[in-house]
């Protein structure tokens, strides 16, 4: 009898889990990924690909270019990050070839001289294609 009970619960979990909305874009997001497509949420991507680069948007998201078809944005952990900022760099240390959910990007400022604002823990990475 035990075990009824326990297979609805774990199947409202599962749903509930499955429903989860992708964060809302800023418009300042919304304008770069105009004419993109989202796809389905990664925890990794492969810093191999060449020509990758980074762009701060705001303190919500980071778009990582893999090409000009492919960007993958990573919306940080708790919806945001305050100490990121367009005009700041980002200093990612990896042990490997992949940038994952949880990692921790530095931010620091380089002019006039070099400051450590902080860290964040990066967050699931968001396809969008054109």
């Amino acid at each position: 009898m035990h075990r009824l009970t326990l297979v609805p619960a774990l199947l409202a979990i599962v749903v509930s889990n499955a429903a989860v909305a992708a964060p809302a874009l800023t418009p300042p997001l919304a304008k770069a990924l105009s004419g993109r497509v989202a796809g389905p949420p990664s925890d990794c991507i492969s810093l191999a690909t060449q020509g990758r680069s980074s762009t701060i948007v705001d303190d919500t998201a980071i778009i990582y270019k893999e090409s000009r078809r492919r960007w993958w944005v990573n919306f940080p952990q708790g919806g945001k990050c305050s100490v990121i900022r367009p005009n700041r760099a980002l200093v990612t240390v990896t042990p490997g070839t992949r940038l994952c959910r949880m990692d921790l990007v530095r931010i620091v400022d380089l002019r006039p001289a070099p400051f450590d604002y902080g860290a964040c823990a990066l967050g699931e990475f968001t396809p969008y294609t054109r």
